[in-house]
């Protein structure tokens, strides 16, 4: 009831709210605060399957959907190679450095696979609670368009890795060494690339052939988008694959057919509108995650939080991700503050959220599970302050920043 009165709320004043750079995540972050303090008995239900699965089809939702918003017509965006060295070294460096940096502060009886799945929901971002910021044009075009791009695949690269961490460290699986988390791992990430490819370029193939037959409608055609993802991870799931990396793989693969790729006669286009449903629906799912957030922020202040677990998530949003970046970029085509700002612009949102309920469920109960839902809790709550409010300051200082190294007209 909650979640659908705020919603209906804040949809009236969306646009005077955004000017304000108030967006969605925070709004319901705060509602679930408030509610969590009236209700603390919602947050017994993060220990229910329920919720573990509805958390599932969610991130398989919003992999799909990032598959498919990489702008420009290009698998890696208008910069391809500054794309590939945010998620091929500086993804990879950074997942490095968050693993290392726990093993400093966070309790010391965490094993390295543990401290893993850990970095594994804390280092991916998500744009939503920057929106303002990518789309804003004081930020150079560049830098929207790489953020863009790594926000749309660091998730779904990232996803076998969490895949491969939670079975050496959870309890869902007897895998005791890495080579038999490995030898589950690998053959499932293998069957969920190859139902991924297939689902994404049938689907696509046959959305191409029916329009040209004129067999289909607008509303149909955006029904069985919103479809595709969730019949695509059910059915890898059934397979014994991964249907996270499935529902990403599809994306890729049905974005490339249906817009890079497109039938003869066809115009390439950005976007295509049978997507117009399905992002909605991925903003609405999204909206109960976020609100579901805000519970746990109130059990999570009722129970304590140690001053090192604090460090430790400023430490994930600053330092495990500036330096990274900053390292990655060395040769490149950037300057000094572009690389700064990708670094800074580093939000975290839903994918972080969904990974902390799934590590939360799966991980040995305890300290070890309270500590993996604490630190994503932690880390999207401050990144919701630092990159929703927080926002506006950093657009105005990048572009004073680079607008001041340019020649003047006169010049």
């Amino acid at each position: 009831m909650v979640i659908a009165a705020v919603t209906g709320l804040w949809s009236l004043y969306a646009r005077r709210l955004e000017e304000w750079n108030v967006r969605a995540p925070l709004v319901m972050v705060l509602a679930g605060i408030a509610t969590g303090l009236v209700t603390p008995a919602i947050a017994a239900s993060l220990d229910e399957g329920v919720a573990q699965h509805v958390a599932e089809i969610i991130l398989a939702v919003l992999l799909f959907v990032d598959a498919t918003e990489v702008h420009g017509g290009r698998l890696f965006g208008a910069e391809p190679g500054m794309a590939v060295r945010t998620l091929l070294i500086a993804m990879p460096l950074s997942l490095v450095a968050a693993v290392w940096l726990g093993g400093l502060l966070l309790p010391a009886d965490l094993s390295w696979a543990a401290l893993l799945v850990i970095a594994c929901a804390l280092v991916p971002i998500d744009l939503a609670p920057a929106e303002s910021l990518v789309r804003d044009r004081l930020v150079p075009a560049r830098v929207r368009d790489v953020l863009n791009v790594e926000g749309g695949y660091n998730d779904g690269i990232v996803s076998p890795i969490f895949a491969f961490a939670l079975i050496l460290a959870g309890t869902s699986s007897p895998a005791d060494t890495p080579l038999e988390a490995l030898a589950t791992a690998v053959p499932s990430a293998v069957k969920a690339v190859g139902c991924g490819f297939a689902f994404g370029l049938g689907v696509a193939w046959l959305m191409n052939l029916a329009e040209r037959r004129e067999w289909v409608t607008g509303q149909s055609r955006r029904i069985l988008v919103v479809a595709l993802p969730l019949f695509t991870y059910t059915a890898t799931v059934e397979l014994g694959g991964n249907g996270f990396v499935a529902a990403f793989v599809c994306g890729i693969a049905f974005r490339f057919l249906r817009q890079v790729a497109p039938r003869k006669g066809m115009k390439v286009v950005a976007q295509t509108p049978e997507l117009q449903l399905l992002e909605d629906t991925a903003a609405l799912l999204t909206v109960g995650m976020w609100f579901f957030l805000g519970n746990v922020v109130v059990m999570t202040v009722r129970e304590g939080v140690g001053w090192k677990v604090v460090l430790y998530c400023l430490g994930v949003l600053t330092v495990v991700r500036v330096v990274p970046m900053l390292l990655a970029m060395i040769r490149s085509s950037t300057s000094v503050r572009e690389r700064l700002i990708i670094g800074a612009i580093g939000p975290r949102g839903t994918t972080s959220i969904v990974f902390g309920l799934l590590a939360f469920n799966d991980l040995p109960s305890g300290e070890l599970a309270d500590t993996a839902l604490t630190t994503m809790t932690l880390t999207v709550i401050a990144s919701v302050l630092i990159h929703g409010p927080g926002a506006v300051i950093i657009g105005r200082v990048s572009h004073h920043e680079l607008s001041g190294n340019l020649p003047s007209k006169r010049t």
